[in-house]
């Protein structure tokens, strides 16, 4: 049982957990959820001891490891396999500790707890974490300083999920993850067999990983059993029941008050008139559940266009000259479409959109945008580059120049800032409101299509829905790149596939598109390759290749059971001495674990390329 008790933080003045209390089962997964700026992230660095409580404190058995993911992101000269493996750092000191040991019994100790900690499989379980969170081959044996700093951050994310503490705490773990990579991370946690602590904003995550709403507002936590639609159910009981009780109590406090009112100066009813003063000055409030008037998204309506807005026609586009991202683009979109763009991070998505935001222009092929076209483009750099010293006013006012102090506080009235809020500085604002404050800043001409790129990445759940509401009522052309499932299957109608060097018309449902990347499916894409007549001669070579294919499989497997034989033959030699076999009897234990450590490295190539073959006969078969 992990205790939260009582928790109080002040920071800046402000009291952001007041008195927090809750209990958290062994072996949960806990979706800790709450509005944006309410403390989650304050309440996780409590738990996990970087920050100190003014009051209260966290229960926990003793020993208990907990992970979580500091905000640097992992720099240097290391591989992304190489720091995972590092997160580990008992097999790392045990491994450094037995090329140096010379005492038999603490090398028969040390090889024994690396059996038990399975040290040898470490390289494999760390390999298939990294391709999960979309590292290749190549890309696992880079140097860290090579990558972007989302990328960076998937790193960190892969070496805390690699260590696999006793307590998980992940803090927007999300953030950073294309579709295809959240999906195997809320996998994952799944099947991850100790305590989760999870703060998210995904839907689909909280409904399918955790158990338990861990629901911090007003700086007080309450835990709701089930994932994210069943703790909303619940809140909207609580609420009506709060606002039938408030309701009840305002009528009583009125009747009270009218009571004092008219019986006070009367000699007769004094006594009474004070005894229900008394009354009403003891009667504590009843809170209605909070909710924000800000929370607001509302995109202006932009002038008629005739259709198409764009059309790419054989279009390339790239950076480098002769050197296009994707080629053989063919797209058309029309003033009322609402499309979603699909595939990993790093197969062009972004390239995409930018070509058609007018950023970047065809190397080849032709596009063609109908010349009263206004584009919105929103991209997370926005967000970050926000002047922090300047308010929402300010910005608007610039890239409105010329326009009336009235068009331009409506436009950020549109997006919640209103009154004081439009004129509270940047710094002070918080993720979800920058966003806010970015699309208010791109929408402002009324474009006729919205581009937007990860727009969620800070918002909360509510915010989120408000923003797929607005998308919704908005009545230009939407191209989404979400990781957000939820919001990709309630705004989009088409999905566009970006793939292997270009994009095509996906003809799946989102569904389809989430088994085929789980392995459950096959895409659906329209451009997809047709199977094609081969002749006898190829008929017949590819027969050749398929048993050849089958005859290295079978050749890996005797390899593969020669070697079991082997490392079975040198365990008991190094923890069974009596029974060693004639060839391991004269070998000191240094001498065995070396071997044993050269059979673990050529089982695990074995390994990997069985797995290969295999996958490879399923597909050409």
């Amino acid at each position: 049982m992990l205790g939260i008790n009582g928790i109080t933080v002040r920071l800046g003045g402000r009291t952001i957990l007041d008195r927090a209390t809750a209990a958290i089962p062994p072996g949960g997964r806990i979706g800790l959820i709450g509005r944006n700026g309410a403390g989650k992230s304050t309440l996780m660095k409590v738990m996990i001891g970087l920050l100190d409580p003014d009051e209260g404190s966290i229960e926990m058995p003793r020993r208990t490891r907990l992970g979580y993911i500091a905000q640097d992101a992992p720099t240097g000269t290391a591989t992304p396999a190489e720091t995972v493996l590092a997160a580990d750092v008992e097999r790392a000191e045990l491994l450094e500790e037995s090329e140096t040991c010379t005492d038999p019994d603490r090398l028969g100790d040390i090889h024994e707890r690396l059996l038990a900690i399975d040290a040898y499989s470490a390289p494999s379980r760390a390999a298939r974490i990294l391709t999960g969170l979309g590292f290749d081959e190549d890309m696992q044996n880079q140097p860290l300083d090579s990558f972007s700093g989302g990328w960076k951050m998937r790193v960190a994310l892969a070496a805390l999920l690699y260590s696999a503490p006793d307590v998980l705490m992940l803090d927007e773990p999300s953030n950073h993850l294309d579709l295809e990579a959240t999906l195997w991370l809320e996998n994952f946690l799944k099947s991850y067999p100790a305590t989760v602590v999870v703060i998210s904003h995904e839907r689909d995550l909280l409904n399918n990983v955790v158990d338990n709403i861990l629901h911090l507002q007003g700086g007080k936590l309450t835990l709701y059993p089930g994932g994210y639609d069943s703790f909303e159910r619940q809140r909207a009981e609580r609420a009506a029941q709060l606002a039938s009780a408030k309701a009840s109590q305002d009528a009583q406090r009125a009747r009270l008050q009218d009571y004092v009112s008219r019986n006070s100066a009367r000699a007769s009813t004094a006594k009474q008139a004070q005894s229900r003063a008394k009354m009403l000055a003891k009667m504590q409030p009843i809170a209605a559940l909070m909710e924000d008037p800000s929370l607001s998204f509302d995109f202006p309506s932009p002038a008629e266009l005739k259709p198409p807005l764009i059309t790419l026609d054989l279009a390339a586009v790239g950076y480098a000259e002769d050197t296009p991202i994707l080629k053989r683009l063919n797209l058309r979109i029309d003033p009322d479409d609402r499309i979603a763009l699909l595939g990993r991070n790093g197969n062009g998505k972004t390239t995409l959109a930018r070509l058609l935001a007018a950023q970047l222009v065809p190397m080849e092929g032709e596009m063609n945008a109908s010349g009263k076209m206004q584009v919105g483009y929103f991209t997370q750099y926005q967000v970050e580059e926000l002047a922090g010293d300047a308010t929402p006013l300010e910005h608007m006012s610039r890239v409105m120049e010329g326009k009336p102090q009235g068009a331009i506080r409506a436009q950020l009235g549109r997006f919640g800032f209103s009154g004081a809020r439009a004129t509270q500085q940047v710094t002070k604002l918080s993720g979800g409101e920058r966003a806010r404050l970015a699309l208010a800043l791109i929408t402002r001409d009324a474009p006729h299509l919205l581009i937007l790129d990860e727009p969620t990445n800070h918002l909360d759940v509510d915010a989120r829905e408000a923003l797929v509401q607005a998308l919704n009522s908005y009545e230009g052309a939407v191209i989404l790149i979400s990781h957000d499932r939820h919001m990709v299957e309630l705004t989009a109608d088409r999905l566009v596939l970006v793939d292997s060097g270009t994009a095509t018309e996906y003809s799946g449902s989102m569904e389809d598109y989430i088994d085929f990347v789980l392995g459950r499916n096959q895409p659906k894409a329209d451009g997809a390759a047709k199977p094609v007549k081969k002749d006898r001669k190829a008929a017949a070579k590819a027969r050749e290749e398929a048993r050849a294919h089958k005859a290295r499989i079978s050749a890996v497997e005797k390899d593969m059971a020669k070697l079991e034989v082997q490392c079975s033959a040198l365990d008991r030699a190094m923890f069974e001495p009596s029974s060693a076999a004639p060839e391991f009897a004269r070998m000191s234990m240094g001498e065995l674990s070396r071997q044993r450590g050269l059979l673990a490295a050529e089982m695990e190539k074995l390994e990997a390329e069985w797995l290969q073959l295999s996958e490879n006969i399923g597909t050409d078969g």
